[in-house]
């Protein structure tokens, strides 16, 4: 007999079949005569109830189990009486294995996030994290879907690479050296001849500027990949290793920047408010009861567009106490992010035109001298959750912006040379992916929302 997801027996209209599910047990009670059993395979949230009869042959042994048990269960889907919709009659009982309770972490008791983040690897086992990571994977579905209906061509860019797209140098070494005995040049330093590359490289902590490459051949691309930061943060919105999808436009300005990264943020919202209510709605009662309000309101609304120094105008003006003080200049921080896009406009908000010293070398300049053609798209409940802008195409602008910031020209040649050879106006943005899953979410802690979190000094499995 095939396998049934229970996620597809809810879809059916009638039951008195035969049918066959695996998954793992979540809950078991019964007695003697007979036992109930909410079996679980992560198709949903709910999973099925299965009544099994003392008179199953194996029925001593099926009362051994514990939550955290795998089975394979035949039986008869018949009408519950319950507030499912069916049920199953067992007819066998299959048990693959056994979680010993005296040392399986996870039980049907309250436990904290904090707690489980011990255990990133039996954590999925929960409703809390089944329910992100299935939310997690209709986010990365929605991006290529959006993508491809709009004719973008999706581009793997290097992880390992030279080039620090931020100018930050908060990035990981690759080296194959022995770090015991490392090879010495006359001056002292160290040898990079004596290297895999011939010469330091790092882990990316960008796609953009190799997926520029192919927007000046195959016009509208995007990168989604893996991006690193050495940055030595344990706050809540900080990860070492995250994911990174880098849109690039051919022949566009920050407006039609704009109105891409509006319309794919309400894009994958919608998506996930279409196949995961379910989900999102176990999330809103148990974690934040205004989540699926706030990605309502996204989806529904125009997002409110200001320039930066609107924005300052606005903070100065308000009668709120800031921690941070707000003056031209700054980097806006999220609490002014927060109260601009919740308490002034009530809805995603876009700010453009940054100062200058603030941002990326690769930004346009502006007329003015003093500002750059960005933007970063704030929403409620979280700040910034998408930074773009306008390229520089000027190919002697963009030199002298580079050498402003104290970088070495000749090691970014083969970006200079896309202004070089053909250059044309375009844009993009960055989307950190687990932001996005944390905003959808509505967990406080980007921890949470991927898999594997690497965090200065963890790094476990």
């Amino acid at each position: 007999m095939k396998r049934t997801l229970i996620v597809d027996i809810e879809k059916l209209e009638t039951a008195d079949i035969d049918i066959l599910v695996k998954g793992w047990v979540r809950t078991k009670r019964g007695s003697k005569k007979f036992s109930f059993l909410t079996i679980n395979d992560g198709s949903n949230m709910n999973g099925i109830q299965v009544i099994v009869d003392g008179d199953l042959e194996n029925y001593d042994e099926i009362t051994k189990l514990t939550t955290g048990g795998s089975v394979a269960i035949t039986g008869k889907l018949v009408e519950s009486p319950g507030n499912q919709k069916f049920e199953i009659q067992a007819k066998t009982v299959k048990i693959y294995g056994f979680a010993d309770p005296e040392e399986y972490p996870i039980q049907k008791k309250n436990m904290t996030l904090e707690y489980l983040r011990e255990y990133p690897h039996l954590r999925p086992r929960t409703n809390t994290y089944s329910a992100i990571f299935r939310i997690r994977h209709s986010i990365s579905f929605a991006v290529h879907e959006f993508f491809n209906n709009e004719g973008f061509k999706y581009i793997h860019t290097p992880i390992i690479t030279g080039a620090d797209a931020e100018g930050a140098g908060e990035m990981f070494q690759v080296t194959t050296l022995d770090m015991t005995n490392v090879p010495k040049a006359k001056d002292g330093s160290v040898d990079y001849k004596e290297d895999f590359f011939d010469k330091p490289m790092n882990l990316t902590v960008s796609g953009q500027l190799a997926v520029e490459n192919f927007c000046a051949s195959l016009g509208d691309v995007y990168t989604f990949g893996p991006t690193f930061r050495a940055e030595n943060s344990n706050t809540t919105r900080h990860l070492c290793e995250f994911w990174m999808i880098e849109p690039e436009i051919a022949f566009a300005d920050l407006e039609d920047d704009m109105n891409l990264a509006e319309n794919f943020l309400q894009y994958i919202i919608n998506y996930c408010l279409k196949n995961n209510r379910e989900d999102l709605e176990f999330l809103n009662k148990q974690y934040d009861d205004t989540l699926i309000e706030r990605l309502e309101n996204v989806v529904s609304n125009k997002f409110a567009r200001i320039t930066y120094t609107e924005a300052i105008d606005i903070l100065k003006k308000c009668d709120k106490k800031f921690d941070f003080k707000v003056e031209w200049g700054i980097d806006l921080q999220t609490e002014h992010e927060r109260f601009l896009c919740e308490d002034h406009f009530s809805k995603p908000t876009i700010v453009t035109d940054y100062p200058k010293a603030i941002k990326a070398f690769y930004m346009k300049e502006n007329a003015d001298g003093k500002t750059v053609a960005a933007m970063d798209v704030l929403c409620p409940g979280v700040g910034e959750i998408i930074g773009g802008a306008q390229r520089e195409d000027n190919y002697e602008k963009l030199v002298a912006r580079i050498e402003e910031d104290n970088m070495d020209p000749k090691e970014l040649q083969w970006y200079l040379d896309l202004r070089k050879f053909g250059t044309h106006p375009h844009a993009g943005f960055g989307l950190g992916f687990e932001r996005a899953v944390l905003f959808i979410t509505g967990m406080s802690n980007i921890r949470d929302v991927i898999p594997f979190p690497r965090t200065p000094g963890h790094a476990d499995c």
